[in-house]
């Protein structure tokens, strides 16, 4: 069963969400005809090339530097491995073409100001590397694989989050110094801890996923305060000029990981904030970052005398960043 294009719900008026399932069709069909044992024509690969899903993945890898061309495509397309995967291929797209993505849009919008939009694309791809993507800050790519409809769902919240998130809170045209806007930019990667709550909520929002990723997940959580401590310094660093850069970059970029401290201790300190001050105060932190460290620091304080729990709080420093005459 080939998925389809349209979303049979109804979907919010400031959502504009579609799925383009035609290269993942495109690519079952050539696996159909192999498994047929007929020959695949010249007209069935130009028909795949020409997918909207195909054309857009291609300009991406290209946007990054990466090889992608027609002939190894069709390697890939004509190997044993990919046609040993034709049934669970044609189950996955029939398992996601019911997934309910209006639900998704409104499990994102709920952490979102009322002026956020979602306009997006969500292409299920049949491809060489095993990731799924954001381009083009409008294109969600998911790699064709064995996951739930619960799986596709949360992941698609995930992004949705992300998308309504740059629509509604664009990033400042404060003018700042190297520093501070260094700072600002990666106080932003705690958007993973969000859109992990957003998408999956406040109790193992990573239980659906793969187990892999739900044990790295319950380890980022476990280890929480050693991580948090390892971000501080990070941010330090940078607040000091001691990382600036591409050493800065490399570094932050360290955080991510299969599920690094940006999942984890952004979840975390996300939960604590919506429990403590309410959605709205979360909302209004990540609207402006630079509140965001100072809005925490005062949830933990609540939380610590409701629960007993004593979270680790950032350095007054940082949390006094913008506060500055330099700033």
């Amino acid at each position: 069963m080939l998925l389809a294009c349209a979303l049979l719900a109804v979907l919010p008026p400031n959502v504009q969400l579609h799925i383009q399932p035609d290269e993942a069709n495109a690519v079952l069909a050539i696996l159909d005809e192999r498994a047929a044992k007929r020959p695949i024509r010249e007209k069935d690969w130009s028909a795949l090339f020409a997918t909207e899903g195909y054309v857009r993945l291609q300009q991406r890898e290209h946007s990054m530097k990466r090889k992608f061309e027609n002939e190894d495509f069709k390697a890939f397309a004509m190997s044993d491995e990919l046609l040993a995967r034709r049934t669970e291929l044609h189950r996955v797209i029939d398992t996601w073409s019911h997934a309910d993505l209006n639900g998704a849009a409104k499990r994102a919008l709920a952490y979102l100001p009322p002026n956020a939009k979602i306009s997006a694309t969500v292409y299920p791809v049949i491809k060489p590397a095993k990731n799924s993507f954001v381009f083009e800050g409008n294109a969600i790519f998911m790699y064709v694989e064995n996951q739930s409809r619960e799986t596709f769902e949360t992941i698609v919240a995930h992004e949705l989050h992300h998308i309504g998130y740059d629509s509604a809170c664009p990033e400042s045209s404060e003018d700042l110094p190297a520093n501070l806007k260094t700072l600002r930019n990666w106080l932003g990667a705690f958007g993973e801890g969000y859109a992990t709550l957003a998408a999956g909520g406040d109790r193992d929002p990573e239980r659906e996923m793969k187990p892999e990723v739900h044990k790295a997940f319950q380890d980022g959580v476990r280890d929480f305060g050693k991580n948090f401590r390892e971000v501080e310094t990070f941010y330090l660093d940078v607040l000091d000029g001691r990382l600036t850069g591409d050493a800065a970059r490399d570094r932050g970029f360290e955080f991510f990981g299969l599920v690094g401290p940006w999942y984890t201790v952004g979840w975390k300190m996300c939960v604590v904030i919506e429990k403590t001050l309410g959605r709205n105060a979360l909302i209004s932190a990540f609207c402006d970052l630079r509140a965001l460290l100072g809005t925490y620091d005062r949830a933990a304080a609540i939380w610590r005398q409701r629960t007993g729990e004593a979270l680790p709080t950032w350095d007054p420093r940082l949390v006094n960043a913008f506060n500055s005459p330099s700033s």
